[in-house]
């Protein structure tokens, strides 16, 4: 993480979801539309109350139990063959595109919350790919709910963010419908105290390539396995603002919401289609100075549906945006191409891109070589 001092802690607006649906009363609704343009314009991220999301802590106890099994039985669902889509994730899979090389060191685990539309099933195997289980009904239970639950927020956070930008209310919302929405546990694993002198962190600097991410909060775990405040400062989720002239490399802000809020943060998609009016955020996972803690935390991911097109829209398009972000491209492509970048999915995956069929004019000809 690159050393950028938050001298004080920027404003981030809070958005009630009740103000942002309101009919009722329109100077509410106004107030709240203006405060998500400015937390997505000028933030890239938005604190939400009124959102409607459960208590994540009995589903954290639930994975928390998982990845107390043993490493033979993990490997049970490693579905390397989904590009890691589904099930359980080793720890240093996943890396940052921009980043040291250091892979990520976190185990996670990967479900769909949402229906699977069966012709994306059938174009996008492992992207749309039936959900994995460890046998454990309570995690099952508790991972859908509260992945749907959050995207039922990401939903009216993205019909609030149409209405900000002066688009029809479903403009981001009905591209969504069908899409490869994503909910993911995340373990972040205990360091020793040889790795803590490493700086090593848990995840490296980033931007999601999805649309919207949300997320519920996170908590520690001290040496002996409980629940515990942070062991210092300077450890846990920190998200960096959009720059200005005054931080042209942004504000790095303490990934905590308020008390009983989630955090709504800005995707690579939702960049593009805006025209750059709102921008990706990035966001990094620093391990604390003190050896054996661990954090546990979940995120959901609304994405476009895959056959959507990942540009401006034309009521955002101008020539500056149309050079940043040309050519178009589908979002499934999209999502290809990204999940090989960060090394989930093999660089074989890029082959399926575009017509693969030339051996049959190649067999002709060498049956004519051989006559």
């Amino acid at each position: 993480m690159s050393a950028v001092a938050v001298s004080s802690e920027p404003s981030i607006p809070t958005v009630d979801l009740a103000d942002l649906a309101s009919t009722a009363d329109p100077a509410a609704r106004a107030r709240a539309v203006a405060a998500l343009r400015e937390a997505f314009g000028v933030y890239g991220l938005v604190y939400v109350k009124g959102h409607g999301v459960g208590d994540v802590g009995p589903l954290y106890d639930r994975f928390d139990a998982f990845t107390s099994r043993s490493l033979e039985e993990k490997q049970r669902f490693n579905r390397s063959d989904l590009w890691y889509q589904r099930g359980w994730t080793p720890p240093d899979t996943e890396k940052a595109v921009v980043a040291s090389g250091q892979p990520d060191f976190k185990e996670c685990w990967f479900s769909a919350p949402e229906p699977l539309p069966a012709e994306m099933k059938a174009q996008y195997p492992e992207i749309f790919a039936d959900n994995v289980w460890p046998g454990d009904e309570q995690l099952e239970a508790r991972a859908m709910r509260a992945g749907h639950e959050l995207h039922l927020a990401g939903l009216a956070l993205l019909r609030g963010c149409a209405l900000a930008l002066g688009l029809p209310e479903d403009a981001f919302a009905s591209r969504c419908e069908g899409g490869a929405h994503v909910f993911r546990l995340l373990r972040y694993l205990p360091l020793t105290a040889a790795q803590t002198k490493q700086k090593i962190l848990w995840g490296e600097e980033h931007t999601d390539f999805n649309l919207l991410t949300l997320l519920p909060g996170g908590r520690f775990h001290d040496p002996s396995g409980k629940v515990a405040p942070a062991p210092d400062a300077g450890s846990g989720l920190y998200l960096r603002t959009r720059p200005t002239a005054e931080h042209p490399d942004g504000q790095l802000v303490r990934g905590t919401a308020p008390a009983g809020c989630i955090v709504a943060q800005v995707g690579q998609q939702l960049e593009i289609l805006s025209g750059g009016t709102f921008l990706a955020t990035p966001h990094v996972i620093t391990a604390p100075h003190t050896p054996g803690w661990s954090r546990f935390s979940a995120a959901h991911f609304v994405h476009l549906n895959a056959h959507e097109i990942v540009f401006p829209l034309p009521e955002l398009r101008t020539p500056e945006s149309v050079r940043a972000y040309a050519p178009p491209v589908l979002a499934g492509t999209y999502s290809i191409k990204t999940l090989v970048d960060i090394g989930l999915a093999p660089k074989s995956a890029l082959d399926k891109l575009g017509y693969r069929h030339y051996e049959r004019l190649a067999t002709i000809r060498a049956r004519e070589t051989a006559s």
